[in-house]
């Protein structure tokens, strides 16, 4: 069973006292229905998160229990936690296939699938109780691992254990760094190694970057060392360790030093190997070495990237002020807004790379980003160059997840790009964003995000992504709700498509803002105004001509049909439709379900039976359990208007059980 967390540190010490408190407190833990809850609180640097961690992989060791884990600062936008997208994340190591959409519902979801479940959930960078209560699964068989900087009084009406982290003790400090330094100077001049200790103030993390120094330096003797540290100090007059790591950055290699400043100019980002390459912009073994340079220095933790395809480097808390600093004092002109705009256009590009390989060819405003110089791209294949099926499809996933694992980067670019007034990578980041939304449709931060891109492409003047992110924000806004601020968002939309061009890009845009507002009007549950729109929509698709616009319009009439209660019409209509999906996959599936459906309500049942069975048998192949869920529930209705009960009810109690698998009622 995997437990999701990185692998251990080479040399952990002490902290047994708070293990000990741990430990005692979950064997007299006695509520049923909501877990042991642990603070471990102190500022950067002591050893929180580590100490965290080694609590879970020896409580996973000891029970088996799964362990879940999140750093909520990931799921931040502007300082705001979006608890909602933790949940979302949790539950997908659960195994969800289908996020609740909305935020009471996804709590509830994420209660169903917990409860008295053994589980261990470490949240780290917690900032305040109330962001922990709802990831608080009801079980009493379960423990919570909460690092904050500080004390979380309310949490859990005060039942919570709390144990505020101190300093290493000097003979502990020591210990740690005679496991990190092997070395006969440290035991030949005890005095000197006891004047490191204290110069590192006890912080573990500093330890370990006084360790990294001292190896780096295999022939100065430790007095000399000290020597000169101790001169910096009374020279700048600033912290100890702030010298102690400022002594570290000095000897580092230009392009590890480089590399340490850009990462201060992308804070609250985790980045894959691929990314930092891009941010560094010297191509990726130049990266890779500045990284080694960076884990030997006590700069960076670089296990992930070593223990996982997809690992992740971050800059440690209680380094960003330091890097920040260096990079004001050090940082050429012009170095950090170069390092981000080439960085903004390989997110850019990578995110079109996996929009089109997840999504296939569809309608786009953004022109191409060309390969960025010194960047080389993340590693996704294209589906269309794969012969056999099951390896195109298996690529579709790949880069539909690769949208999902970077969409705070993609959302931090678009803030990057918009505070820098680049206005045209802020638009066109939209794009690949409407990608990752059309699967995950109640991410809080896309609104916001569809917001700052109609924004950036009305200052850039352009015309089609004026049309393109308002269509986008208005459907963010109808899916929260916000029906009469989507309606607005389209009449904007609307005026832009009567100052487009002839093109043929052009116009499918001014019939997708049509069928935007026929959707809009389904929300509000005007299926007449709809029908109208839809059928405008489709006739705008047959005269550019635009086969797969005119399909997808078909079925949206044949949709729209039902909900008036015309079923015959809507026969009629989606049998073409499904007849024009053949090769498509998902539309042939999506099609022969809603054919179904319709049979059933003209009556012609058996036909109906054989579209909806043939609709289940695509589903599983999927692997999907919601979408089997829901042609189970339609091939239940069929077995009862037959009179067949019995299998109604097993279609019925089938697709509870997979529902219930989700944690859905």
């Amino acid at each position: 069973m995997t437990t999701e967390l990185p692998p251990e540190i080479a040399h952990f010490v002490d902290r047994e006292s708070e293990g000990a408190q741990i430990y005692a407190g979950l064997e007299e833990w006695t509520a049923a229905d909501r877990p042991f809850p642990v603070v471990l609180w102190g500022p950067a640097g002591l050893g929180r998160t580590e100490l965290a961690l080694r609590t879970a992989r020896t409580l996973h060791a000891r029970t088996g229990a799964r362990v879940l884990s999140a750093d909520l600062d990931r799921f931040r936008l502007r300082g705001e936690l979006d608890v909602g997208d933790v949940l979302g994340q949790l539950l997908n190591s659960l195994g969800v296939e289908a996020l609740a959409p909305q935020f009471d519902a996804r709590c509830r979801q994420y209660r169903r699938m917990t409860a008295g479940e053994p589980l261990i959930v470490v949240l780290d960078n917690v900032r305040y109780a109330s962001e922990v209560e709802p990831l608080l699964p009801p079980s009493g068989a379960a423990l919570v691992l909460v690092v904050s900087r500080g004390p979380l009084h309310d949490l859990a009406d005060g039942t919570a254990l709390e144990i505020a982290l101190s300093p290493f003790p000097e003979p502990v400090a020591l210990e740690l760094l005679s496991l990190l330094v092997r070395d006969r100077r440290l035991t030949g001049d005890p005095a000197a190694a006891g004047e490191l200790a204290r110069l590192c103030s006890g912080l573990p993390a500093a330890l370990r970057a006084a360790g990294a120094w001292v190896r780096r330096n295999p022939l100065l003797p430790l007095p000399r060392l000290l020597a000169e540290l101790t001169e910096q100090f009374r020279e700048k007059g600033i912290t100890e360790v702030e010298s102690l790591w400022d002594e570290t950055y000095r000897e580092l290699p230009p392009t590890s030093a480089l590399l340490y400043r850009l990462l201060a100019g992308v804070p609250d980002i985790s980045l894959t190997r691929e990314a930092a390459a891009a941010l560094l912009g010297l191509g990726g073994d130049a990266c890779d070495d500045a990284l080694q340079e960076l884990n030997r220095a006590g700069f960076l933790d670089i296990r992930d990237l070593l223990h996982r395809e997809d690992g992740r480097v971050r800059l440690p808390e209680w380094l960003g002020d330091h890097a920040r600093r260096r990079a004001r004092l050090d940082a050429a002109d012009g170095e950090l807004a170069g390092a981000q705009r080439r960085f903004v256009r390989w997110v850019l590009r990578q995110s079109q790379r996996a929009d089109r390989f997840a999504a296939g060819r569809r309608l786009t405003v953004a022109e191409e980003v060309p390969p960025v110089e010194g960047a080389p791209d993340a590693p996704l294949e294209d589906p269309e160059t794969a012969v056999d099926a099951t390896v195109a499809e298996a690529r579709k996933l790949r880069a539909a997840r690769w949208l999902y694992d970077e969409r705070h980067t993609l959302f931090a670019c678009v803030r990057l790009a918009a505070a820098r007034d680049w206005d045209d990578e802020t638009w066109m980041l939209g794009e690949p964003v409407w990608t990752f939304f059309l699967d995950h449709p109640h991410q809080a931060d896309v609104t916001e995000v569809f917001r700052t891109t109609t924004e950036a492409a009305v200052r850039a003047g352009n015309v089609p992504a004026i049309v393109r992110t308002h269509s986008q924000l208005a459907r963010a806004l109808w899916q929260s709700g916000r029906t009469e601020e989507a309606g607005e968002a389209l009449d904007r939309a609307a005026a832009g498509a009567r100052l487009l061009g002839g093109s043929k890009r052009d116009a499918k845009l001014r019939a997708s803002v049509v069928e935007f507002r026929g959707t809009l009007n389904g929300v509000r549950g005007d299926w007449a105004a709809a029908t109208r729109d839809f059928e405008e929509s489709r006739a705008l698709h047959r005269a550019i001509p635009n086969p797969y616009g005119e399909m997808l319009l078909t079925y949206r009439l044949g949709e729209a049909r039902l909900k008036l209660g015309d079923a015959g019409a809507a026969v009629d209509l989606l049998v073409v439709a499904h007849r024009m999906a053949e090769g498509r996959v998902r539309m042939t599936g999506r099609t022969g379900l809603a054919l179904g459906q319709a049979l059933r309500l003209a009556g012609r049942t058996g036909e109906a039976r054989t579209h909806i069975e043939a609709a289940l048998t695509a589903a599983r192949a999927r692997n999907s359990d919601i979408g089997t869920a829901g042609v189970l529930d339609a091939l239940a209705q069929v077995a009862e208007d037959e009179g067949d009960t019995q299998e109604a009810e097993e279609h019925r109690s089938a697709a509870a059980e997979l529902r219930g698998r989700h944690g859905l009622a």
